[in-house]
């Protein structure tokens, strides 16, 4: 393992980079907006599944492997698109039928769905891939030991660090969703932006670069 002074520097560096926002953020607010808290808790902790995905994919190689292939990372990123944007278009169709007059209001998906989304929403994100191999690599000492096991380690304390700030994000959307749960209208608009915020990460992830490509 690194020293403690490359450790501390570490985890500085990935809790200023958890706290940035970014595509996490974005997704679970919305998750959190169109859905309540619970289901933005699953969801950080999916999208958390999901990193710990590309977190053992690079200590393997596969990330690698992935990034250097055109073809290989056009394909994931189109399929991660096509995710998202799916869900934002499902989240916007459930806003407006709701809002119908007379319509009863669909279930939420729940806890456990929204979990199974975060963590195929992040699993299918080649520029997490691309993070972990060009962030975390910089403090593995090859002297100290297996680089494999601490690109793991030090992975995992990267997702544990974004996944904290992920669930205070989603307390934090969520007591925005409960403070206009008194105007359905506003309730409605709320749901539609953030099926939009789902359907925007999904197009740019789309247009994403395949990193030196």
């Amino acid at each position: 393992m690194p020293d403690t002074t490359q450790l501390a520097l570490f985890l500085a560096a990935a809790l200023l980079l958890a706290l940035t926002p970014g595509p996490g953020i974005f997704y679970v607010a919305a998750r959190t907006l169109a859905g309540g808290r619970a289901e933005g808790i699953a969801s950080s902790f999916g999208t958390g599944i999901g990193g710990m995905v590309h977190v053992l994919a690079g200590a393997l190689g596969v990330s690698a492997i992935v990034l250097a292939s055109a073809e290989l990372f056009a394909a994931l990123k189109l399929v991660g698109a096509v995710y998202l944007v799916w869900i934002g278009l499902r989240t916007i169709r459930a806003a407006r039928r709701d809002a119908a007059p007379g319509a009863a209001a669909a279930p939420p998906i729940g806890p456990r769905r929204a979990f199974r989304e975060g963590m195929v929403v992040e699993a299918l994100n080649p520029k997490t891939a691309a993070f972990f191999l060009a962030f975390v690599p910089q403090f593995v000492d090859p002297a100290a030991g297996s680089v494999a096991l601490q690109f793991v380690v030090l992975g995992f304390l990267s997702v544990v660090l974004n996944t904290l700030v992920d669930v205070g994000v989603a307390f934090g959307a969520g007591r925005l969703r409960s403070g206009a749960a008194a105007r359905p209208a506003l309730v409605r608009r709320l749901r539609e932006a953030s099926g939009a915020a789902m359907m925007a990460l999904g197009v740019g992830l789309a247009f994403a670069r395949r990193p030196g490509g």
